[in-house]
């Protein structure tokens, strides 16, 4: 049987952390930020963790996480 693929797009999105769990960047500072409050850009900078609902969803994406 042939090796899995990875989702491209996923794997260019989330990491895993040293405890397993997968990190996620925040949406919304790509651009439009002229309106946006510098209150809220900083906040967007900082990186999360994927929820554990939709862990199991980005792990079938990415099959070496």
């Amino acid at each position: 049987m042939p090796k899995m693929k990875s989702n491209r797009g996923a794997a260019k999105r989330f990491s895993a952390t040293g405890s397993g769990r997968i990190k996620r960047k925040r949406a919304n500072h790509s651009h439009i930020l002229t309106k946006k409050d510098t209150k809220r850009k900083r906040r967007l900078r900082s990186s999360t963790l994927v929820d554990r609902a939709e862990e199991k969803a980005v792990r079938q994406m990415l099959p070496k996480l």
